[in-house]
């Protein structure tokens, strides 16, 4: 995936140059291109998530995940993401929490 947006990055762009010399048609090949490589990268791509629960107002992710959401005990509905690996609840006297963490990996 890194190999493709730099091949972008450094072909591309470049190749657009002054936007004055860009056509309607210039536009939509470029659209097309990036439609193109993002739909193979999503092909060979695969979302994994797991639930992280914590006592208390915080919880945190396995090393190599996000977190994407968060839960909150006691009715709670305010929390935060710290660090993007945390998700802490702001209400008081929390009694648990549990953070969705997910990462995309090539599949196998």
């Amino acid at each position: 995936m890194k190999l493709q947006l730099t091949l972008i990055v450094l072909f591309v762009v470049p190749a657009m140059g002054g936007a004055s010399d860009c056509s309607i048609s210039d536009v939509i090949a470029f659209n097309s291109l990036i439609k193109s490589t993002v739909a193979s990268v999503l092909q060979n791509s695969e979302i994994n998530c797991v639930d992280a629960p914590g006592k208390g107002a915080s919880a945190s992710c396995p090393a190599d995940t996000t977190v994407v959401s968060c839960a909150c005990g006691m009715g709670c509905g305010s929390w935060d993401i710290q660090s993007k690996t945390t998700c802490h609840c702001q209400c008081s006297n929390m009694d648990w929490t549990n953070a969705r963490c997910c990462k995309i990996q090539i599949k196998s």
